[in-house]
């Protein structure tokens, strides 16, 4: 048996919490979040990559360029599916391992691809869709992490790996503009490219956007592999998991998430090239990264909130909030030969994606609450052996449905740039993209506020 092996897990236990468990959870959290970052940051690197592409030469359409920002989504939403139960087939620490070295693969493409403006489209569209790896990794990062918490921190230590995770997209957004300003890599790292901006002239190093995240990738990977473990409470088959599509909850939940972490990721996949194209004198990347800032922040914060009031309650709220926001982008765009308002737009754009955060957070804090109710209340009056299998099934079902609707979730990646994409070609402008947005929230406040939220809930949560 593996030393990395743990046989016996039992978070729900105090005297075991206490005595060793917590420090095991919290070593195996504070290495799965950079590693996780990284994830996020390879998954939406083109979102910066596209809006720098035409000033090195690359003669590329704006709906092109929408393709190239929505098509990690489309790859990574779907791989999140297969990586939604692996965790219980190979280990978290194994899969980890194997998931963060994946990365390496469309970082390094993408630093080589960009240095020749004859790389075709069609290869841009490969490693678009290679990105998915670090899309995938979310569903099964944490699925593994709800493994070594108990309940009453479920929320917790979800909102911090998916929150400080999150904050992989406002990384790339943030730190990429400034790396390929520079050499970093010196001769190693080829030669730099002209670009032309505003008829402007400057040098940049766009291979840099791949290149930068390659030692980082390296190292997490290496921490993966030495420092996170399995449990083996955790294992199961492909079969043993597949019982949550018969589950009515993972299907509602599936809706809920698409909402709030749909939502999150395909704003900010969207987010540069939406801001390019209606206000084309602003510099989109001065500001981009601040909206996966916030929400990524708003997320754990928003996971200590649903632990205490309840993550019904919050998620209500959150999509209100949310339809508001989307309202006020509308109000705030340019219509009819007028301008628009970029600070209004801004700043809507901000409070909406701290509605994505803090909802994020809030249904995730649902998910392991409706499982381990349903199946406890399955067990009542049962033996005691029964009730304690209970609670295991139940955090196995949690695990795959987390992970599950993730992956259904993720691709708002993909739908939201595609949608302004053709909503813009079609209307000229992103609105009837963003009135769809509201319609779906209005939905989601339907189901949570019937199904979980009201006084006489079925399954209140």
């Amino acid at each position: 048996m593996s030393k990395y092996m743990i046989n016996t897990w039992e978070p729900e236990s105090a005297t075991f919490w206490t005595s060793g468990g917590r420090d095991t959870a919290n070593r195996n959290l504070w290495i799965s979040i950079p590693a996780l970052a990284l994830a996020f940051a390879v998954w939406m690197v083109w979102s910066v990559v596209v809006v720098n592409l035409p000033a090195i030469g690359f003669q590329y359409s704006t709906n092109q360029l929408f393709w190239l920002t929505a098509l990690p989504g489309l790859s990574g939403a779907t791989l999140r599916i297969f990586y939604s139960f692996m965790v219980p087939i190979f280990g978290g620490r194994k899969w980890t391992t194997i998931s963060t070295a994946s990365l390496l693969i469309p970082a390094l493409g993408i630093g080589f691809a960009v240095q020749d403006v004859s790389t075709g489209y069609p290869t841009m569209l490969i490693l678009a869709l290679l990105c998915g790896f670090g899309g995938g990794n979310f569903a099964s990062s944490m699925a593994n992490i709800s493994f070594f918490f108990p309940k009453a921190q479920k929320g917790y230590a979800l909102g911090m790996n998916a929150g400080l995770g999150n904050l992989g997209v406002s990384a790339v957004q943030f730190v990429v503009p400034l790396v390929i300003t520079a050499g970093v890599f010196g001769t190693l790292g080829g030669d730099a490219q002209t670009a032309v901006k505003a008829g402007k002239s400057s040098t940049m190093w766009l291979q840099n956007a791949g290149f930068i995240w390659v030692p980082f990738i390296a190292v997490s990977a290496l921490l993966a592999w030495f420092g996170m473990n399995d449990l083996a409470s955790a294992k199961a088959s492909f079969a043993d998991q597949a019982v949550i599509f018969k589950r009515k909850h993972n299907w509602l939940m599936c809706w809920l998430y698409t909402g709030t972490f749909g939502s999150f990721i395909g704003y900010s996949a969207g987010f540069p090239l939406l801001i390019k194209t209606q206000f084309p004198d602003v510099n989109p990347l001065q500001y981009a990264f601040l909206g996966p800032l916030v929400g990524a922040l708003a997320r754990v914060i928003g996971g200590v909130i649903a632990d205490k009031l309840g993550g019904a309650k919050v998620t209500v709220w959150t999509f209100v909030g949310m339809i508001a926001a989307v309202y006020g982008v509308i109000s705030f765009l340019p219509h009819g030969g007028a301008a628009g308002n970029f600070t209004g737009f801004f700043w809507m754009f901000m409070a909406l994606f701290a509605g994505t955060g803090v909802g994020n957070a809030s249904t995730f804090r649902m998910i392991p609450v409706i499982f381990m109710t349903e199946r406890q209340r399955a067990a009542a009056g049962k033996s005691q052996a029964e009730q304690q299998q209970a609670i295991v099934d139940a955090n196995k079902e949690g695990a795959a449905v987390l992970g599950f609707t993730s992956a259904v979730a993720a691709y708002g990646a993909f739908f939201i740039p595609k949608s302004y994409g053709t909503s813009i070609a079609m209307t000229g402008g992103p609105d009837a993209a963003l009135w769809c947005f509201i319609a779906f929230y209005m939905s989601c406040i339907a189901i949570t506020w019937w199904c979980y939220a009201r006084k006489n809930a079925a399954m209140p949560c």
